[in-house]
Parts: C-alpha cells; sequence; structure tokens
C-alpha cells in the first residue's frame, strides 16, 4: 500500500442490503471515526448493489453510487474491498465473488453456503491473485472463531470442536423445553418471531449447521471444505415425550455440530444429542449460539454469543474489514489452500456417550423378550429401560390377552453403553421387521461434553 492510499478512506463495495447489509452502513456511520482514530484510516462505504433502489432501509446512502450488477460492483475501479452479503451457493453471489478475487480485490463474505460448497477453491483463487478471503460472519454471528481459531489457537493442535451453530433450532428446542410445547406449535411462534423463515427446512433440517461446521472443520483440522460428507439431521422428529424423558435423565436436547480427529480420519455430523444438565453447553438457550474448542494446550474452552441479527453479524463484517485495512492476508482456512489435506472421513467408531432410544411396544407377550435379544445379537448392551406413562385405552378398545395379541403400545425408552451407530441402526432395523413395536423408533445420541 502506497502512502497515498493509506491517508484516503478504504472504499467498501457493498453487495446486499438487507438486515446485514444495512448493519453494516450503520455501523460505520455510528463509529466512523472511532475506528479512524483506532487504524489511521476512515472506512467508508462508497458504492452498492440491491434489487430495489426504491426500498427504505432506514440509511443514508445519497453518497454510495448503485450498481444494478453486483458482478459490475466487484470489478468497480472505484472500490477497495468486495463486501458479498447476497447469499445462495451460486448465481450472483459466486460470480460476483469469482469477480473480484480474479481482480485481486480483498473480498468479505456472510456466505456460508457459498463458501461450504465452493471455499476451496476460492481459497486457491485468491491466493493465486493475492487476494484476502475472509468470513467471520459467515459462521456464528457475532462469534469471533474464525479469528480465534486462525491467531489466538493456532498454537494449539485442535482435538475436537462442537457446537451450538443454528440459533432458530436452538430457540425451538429451549421452548419445548420451558414450556412443554408441540414441535410445530413452537415453530409457528417462531416464524412470527421472525427467528424462522416461511420455508425452515434449512435451519431445522440441520443444513444451515452443516454449512458452518464444514469451514469449521476446515479451519480446524487442515483439510478441503468437505460439505457433502457432513452427517446431516435436523430437528423435525424431536417430540414433546423426548423433552420430558431427557428432562428426568438429567438431559437437554440441543442440535450439536461435532467435528473431531481420529487415528481413521476426520468426523462432521450435525445431529440432536442430550447433553448433562450439568454442562455448560446445556444452559446456552434461546436462539444465542455457542462454539467449544478442546486444544491439546489451551485445554477446553467456550465462546457464546448471538448467532444472527443485523448487529452481531455486522460487527463480524467490520472485524473483517478492519484485517484487511491492516494488511492481513492470511489464507482463507489458516493453512494455503495447496497444503489442505484431502478430507478423510473417519470410519465408524464406539459412540462414547451411548444412545437414548424411545419405541412403542405393543402389549403383548414376548415382546420385551425379542427387543432385548435384537439387541444384544448386535452387542448393544442396555443401561437402563424406563416404561414410560401410557394414556388409557379409549373404551371398548381390547387388551392383550395372549401372544400377537396387542393392545395399547406402550412408550418405552431405552438407554445404552457405548456401541457402534452401525450396530444400533441394524437391532433397530430388526425390531421394527419382528412387529413387536408402533411406528419408527427415535433415536438420539448422548454427548460427554
Amino acid at each position: 500500500m502506497t502512502e497515498r492510499e493509506s491517508r484516503r478512506p478504504l472504499r467498501l463495495g457493498v453487495a446486499g442490503l438487507g438486515t446485514v447489509g444495512a448493519g453494516v452502513v450503520r455501523l460505520l456511520d455510528q463509529h466512523r471515526d472511532r475506528l479512524g482514530a483506532a487504524l489511521g484510516r476512515t472506512i467508508e462505504v462508497a458504492a452498492v448493489s440491491a434489487r430495489d433502489r426504491r426500498r427504505n432501509r432506514g440509511i443514508d446512502l445519497s453518497a454510495c453510487r448503485w450498481f444494478d450488477d453486483a458482478v459490475e460492483l466487484a470489478c468497480a475501479p472505484d472500490i477497495d474491498v468486495f463486501v458479498e452479503l447476497i447469499g445462495g451457493e451460486e448465481g450472483v453471489a459466486r460470480r460476483s465473488v469469482e469477480a473480484a478475487l480474479t481482480a485481486g480485490r480483498p473480498v468479505i463474505t456472510a456466505n456460508k453456503a457459498l463458501l461450504a460448497h465452493h471455499g476451496t477453491a476460492l481459497a486457491r483463487l485468491a491466493e493465486s491473485t493475492g487476494a484476502a478471503l475472509k468470513f467471520e460472519a459467515a459462521i456464528a454471528g457475532g462469534i469471533p472463531i474464525v479469528k480465534a481459531l486462525r491467531e489466538s489457537l493456532l498454537g494449539n493442535q485442535i482435538r475436537r470442536l462442537y457446537g451450538i451453530l443454528n440459533g432458530t433450532c436452538n430457540y425451538i428446542l429451549t421452548a419445548m423445553g420451558s414450556d412443554g410445547r408441540a414441535f410445530e406449535d413452537v415453530l409457528a411462534e417462531a416464524q412470527q418471531l421472525g427467528y424462522a423463515e416461511a420455508d425452515p427446512s434449512f435451519d431445522i433440517g440441520g443444513f444451515d449447521a452443516a454449512h458452518k461446521l464444514a469451514l469449521l472443520t476446515s479451519i480446524a483440522f487442515g483439510t478441503e471444505v468437505a460439505f457433502d460428507d457432513v452427517y446431516v439431521e435436523g430437528i423435525e422428529k424431536i417430540t414433546a415425550a423426548d423433552i420430558e424423558a431427557a428432562d428426568e435423565l438429567g438431559y437437554r436436547i440441543k442440535l450439536l455440530g461435532v467435528a473431531l480427529e481420529t487415528e481413521s480420519g476426520i468426523e462432521q455430523r450435525v445431529h440432536p444429542a442430550m447433553v448433562a444438565k450439568t454442562s455448560a453447553i446445556s444452559g446456552v438457550g434461546g436462539v444465542t449460539n455457542c462454539v467449544a474448542v478442546e486444544g491439546d494446550y489451551v485445554g477446553d474452552m467456550m465462546l457464546v454469543g448471538p448467532g444472527a441479527g443485523a448487529g452481531p453479524t455486522a460487527s463480524s463484517v467490520i472485524s473483517d474489514v478492519i484485517d484487511v485495512v491492516r494488511g492481513d492476508r492470511t489464507p482463507a482456512f489458516v493453512t494455503p489452500a495447496d497444503r489442505l489435506r484431502p478430507y478423510e472421513r473417519a470410519r465408524m467408531r464406539a459412540h462414547e456417550g451411548g444412545y437414548y432410544l424411545r419405541m412403542s411396544v405393543f402389549d403383548r407377550p414376548g415382546a420385551f423378550a425379542a427387543i432385548a435379544t435384537r439387541m444384544a445379537g448386535e452387542e448393544v448392551s442396555l443401561s437402563s429401560i424406563v416404561q414410560r406413562p401410557v394414556s388409557p385405552l379409549p373404551s371398548g378398545a381390547p387388551a392383550a390377552s395372549s401372544e400377537g395379541e396387542a393392545g395399547a403400545p406402550t412408550p418405552v425408552v431405552l438407554i445404552t453403553h457405548e456401541t457402534t451407530e452401525d450396530a444400533i441402526r441394524r437391532a433397530l432395523a430388526a425390531i421394527e421387521a419382528d412387529g413387536h413395536i408402533d411406528g419408527q423408533p427415535q433415536m438420539i445420541r448422548i454427548e460427554r461434553l
């Protein structure tokens, strides 16, 4: 950077003026002088791109140059940094980011989907042209986990990281636990409050969390981004009965993203899990996110904070802008792209926390014995069996009287010792085939955190 360049403002081109984009403009308007004094250089939004110029966003954009095409904005000679806040893994978001990087221009993005699907290729492109590619805002909103892994924790060998990476799911599970309400009721409330989209499948299906986990895995373990290798399971099947049973057993249910390195490769998984009420993560409620990291020297640590919203996410965008002002050119995933290891999925191994299983067992002789036999056949050891309360039979309904005649199904909860998921799934498939249970069984991992 020349002396002349360091004296003039750093000019941002912001593509996308939704909640986060407006938040970035608002933050800079409020803190421009303070940031300028700290950095020795002011930061300004010089140009923007959005679909609707006439929309009132509650911010002053009169001094900004408008672009109808984000790709044209990305290549404009009168901006220094391209900030992509459009979203989506393809389309104009991808084209504009590639155009900026090809031109050697620093890119700051909050687009987790784009990076989860194309992160390794974009990192290579950035390094080939000497451009910075930064994405603190793409993971966990205002939590500075990327900077922590990239800088403060770089001296550690990361053993495991895990966390609550989606506020929508955390809000739903928290409300189900505190109010005893059904999943559908709480989801509808979350939509009314703006915590969930009209089509919430991306969040409640676990895919949003999986995008973020894939990026964290690459940074922490030095592997190529491998979103397609993340095991993903959402919270759609969690019922009030599961929440109640977890509470009685001393657990809370959370949607977790977990990544850890084993002797055979890397595990990446997103799924509901039971965590002990005594664990720190069990107390992270509502829309709050958290990321926990286990390092060989630092030990265990957890960062907790807002996982979304205009203010927190804009704060993370500006933290990346500050790095650009200071000349930081750290590779996107810390390890240079040509030295990222190909991702190797870990082999199936014993799950250390065991499993919670819930099934509705027909009230007939031999049913429980058959279930126990199927479990034993897969070497699944049971820690406890709890028969849940059952609603009274309707008037005139038959009770079981002999082998093969079924009365009302009895809710039963099984807790297993450590075993492999493959063994659990084989046992459950055999139990279903035997016809002793009503509907599909529920399976939730118990995580020792």
